[in-house]
């Protein structure tokens, strides 16, 4: 079934007001297995809201709108509604005494302008509001299904879920819906799909999304049909697939964060950790105690900005910065050996870059990052190349450490 979100109102057009409520009904109606081709958002103009639920219900057997719906002259919802279901607005007493009795629980006398919460479109279904006054809106004709809800999200979440939710899962009936995510770090998004591109032969009614951020790429498996046997089996055989051609760079196919999957790998090792930072100011230890138990594994870190603190802290001997600099593969190592040696910890990790946007120099640009670990006999430090922007650099530059501890206590190469 064929799905349009269409949110509503000048503040989601403008940019004032962040559309929370088209992700999170695309995440709940996705996984009842429908369809979504389209979301749009409208205006507060009667024309333009009528073109825009109008286009919707022609391409779409589902539509579900939110805002609108309140009681001042710019929520034209419920007029548009009228317009294009050639509806009148009816007026609804016990409506009306419901929303009264809620405002005399409050102590408030209700403002003469909630009475048009009572009108509402003639014929219509509607979802009740536990959290406000305006009712969701339901209609059904002509093989189409058109919803509309109240734009306040927890008032839109808590209708979907406990009312919408139950509607839709009846009109699509026994459908059956298998998933698995693998999630992967340390390649980009186009160098995974030509890795896995000779094994994508994708069985009827399965299918791949790429799913990219600055921590990795989430591979998302959704297997859609009636019989359940057949829809696993054709989701198992391309996870199965996808696994032989990058085993290592998947970190995990739960929904575990990385620095989890680090963290059980210490633990299982009954390895401890400890952390030097200097251009990533303490966001890889944030990360690191981002995981319930760290407390196990990880002993402390120190966050080096300042030369004088590598030099004096961490032991990065003044001679070494002067000859090869604060950021060289020499002094990320030596920064990870001293944050073991002023912890006592079995691993020592060290971040030293330049984040930008200022710093660079020819040798060095923006985004040039080096990471180092110290680990039983040895150290080592890797070159990395981020890009331009200061604060994803901080972030994949954290994610990269996290992905080198996983590879040194996996023996990945």
């Amino acid at each position: 079934m064929i799905v349009e979100l269409l949110s509503i109102g000048d503040e989601l057009l403008y940019g004032a007001t962040l559309d929370t409520n088209a992700a999170y009904l695309a995440r709940r109606l996705d996984g009842l297995g429908l369809d979504i081709r389209y979301k749009s958002t409208a205006p507060d103009d009667m024309d333009l809201l009528v073109e825009a639920i109008t286009l919707a219900m022609r391409r779409a057997q589902v539509v579900i709108a939110t805002g609108g719906l309140g009681p001042t002259d710019d929520d034209i919802t419920k007029k548009a509604i009228c317009k294009v279901f050639k509806r009148n607005l009816v007026f609804h007493e016990n409506v009306a005494d419901d929303i009264q009795k809620r405002f005399a629980a409050r102590g408030i006398k209700m403002p003469a302008i909630n009475q048009n919460q009572a009108l509402l479109p003639q014929g219509a279904r509607f979802l009740s509001n536990k959290h406000g006054s305006a009712l969701g809106i339901v209609i059904e004709e002509h093989g189409r299904f058109f919803c509309a809800m109240p734009g306040v999200p927890h008032e839109m979440r808590l209708m979907t879920d406990e009312q919408l939710t139950p509607i839709l899962a009846q009109l699509v009936g026994n459908q059956v819906i298998i998933r698995h995510r693998l999630r992967t770090v340390g390649i980009m998004e186009s160098s995974l799909a030509e890795k896995i591109r000779p094994i994508l032969h994708l069985a009827e009614g399965v299918s791949l999304a790429y799913l990219p951020s600055y921590r990795g790429v989430d591979l998302a498996i959704k297997g859609i049909g009636t019989v359940e046997q057949e829809v696993r089996a054709g989701v198992t055989l391309l996870a199965d697939g996808i696994r032989r051609m990058v085993s290592d760079y998947i970190y995990t196919e739960d929904e575990r964060d990385l620095e989890e999957v680090v963290g059980q790998l210490l633990v299982e090792r009954k390895l401890t950790l400890a952390t030097a930072e200097s251009c990533t100011g303490g966001k890889l230890s944030g990360r690191i105690t981002r995981a319930a138990g760290s407390s196990r594994y990880f002993l402390g870190g120190v966050v080096a900005y300042a030369n004088e603190i590598k030099i004096n802290q961490l032991g990065v001997p003044p001679e070494m910065i002067e000859e090869f600099g604060a950021v060289s593969a020499e002094t990320a190592q030596t920064m990870a050996e001293g944050a073991r040696k002023l912890t006592g910890a079995s691993l020592g990790v060290a971040i030293t870059g330049i984040a930008g946007p200022a710093g660079e120099t020819d040798e060095k640009p923006v985004g040039t990052i080096y990471i180092a670990l110290s680990i039983g006999d040895k150290s080592f430090a890797k070159h990395f190349i981020m890009g331009a922007d200061r604060e994803i650099n901080r972030e994949r530059s954290v994610t990269a450490a996290l992905n080198l501890i996983r590879k040194e206590l996996l023996g990945i190469e």
